[in-house]
């Protein structure tokens, strides 16, 4: 089972000067639920190498059990230092891609052909795609084999605008997550802020928000092994 994770190389938070990218609570959680079912795991990155953490998503009030182990990892980190380029990944090579959140996937994934490519032919030939938190908004411009936009029609869901806002940055991101799906077509729906809310699609999976991001990769195994 060969899995790619594909982060975020976004580190500027709009004009405000602070340092985003991606959550690391999002990453961590799923990493260890891929590795000890046994995956391969590739991280990938629009620029590769080292991608951006949000330094807020390792602040003692972000850190879980995951985090700590991810970072006390030596192995995990070293592949987190030499993610690949995005531009030197083929999607045969993998059986599914899953797609962490944080704030950086908005300015740079969300417009990457590359990343669109990639999901486009990872569904065509009937592999599932997860995406959490802010990652379901990169699939904005991602389209169907007849030039539909692929959510159009489908259940999923992402980053509440309710949870934009309690994080005070409504103004600042260059689209809400939960209208742009929306806006795309597709029928959005969520679960309480922060707790953990996953749908499936098909083979589309989303989760709204850091919480779910471990529930996303069960899913996704749970479709891998379907």
């Amino acid at each position: 089972m060969k899995i790619l994770m594909i982060l975020t190389s976004h580190d500027t938070l709009g004009d405000t000067g602070r340092k985003t990218g991606f959550w690391l609570e999002e990453l961590a959680a799923p990493y260890y639920i891929f590795k000890d079912a046994g995956a391969e795991i590739t991280l990938a990155s629009p620029k590769g190498g080292q991608p951006p953490l949000d330094p807020k998503s390792n602040e003692p009030d972000s850190q879980t059990d995951d985090t700590r182990r991810f970072e006390a990892d030596g192995e995990a980190q070293a592949a987190l230092a030499s993610t690949v380029k995005l531009a030197d990944v083929s999607a045969t090579d993998f059986d599914t891609v899953f797609y962490p959140g944080g704030h950086g996937p908005l300015w740079d994934l969300a417009e990457d052909a590359t990343s669109i490519d990639l999901i486009e032919t990872t569904l065509a030939a009937g592999k599932p795609v997860a995406l959490v938190c802010h990652a379901p908004g990169v699939l904005r411009h991602v389209k169907t084999a007849d030039g539909r936009p692929l959510v159009e029609g489908k259940t999923v869901t992402g980053f509440a605008n309710s949870e934009e806002d309690a994080v005070g940055l409504t103004d600042v991101v260059p689209f809400l997550v939960e209208d742009e799906l929306t806006a795309k077509g597709g029928v959005y729906s969520r679960g309480p802020d922060w707790g953990s809310y996953v749908v499936q699609d098909g083979l589309l999976i989303t989760g709204q928000n850091p919480g779910s991001s471990a529930a996303a990769a069960r899913a996704l195994l749970d479709a891998l092994a379907a």
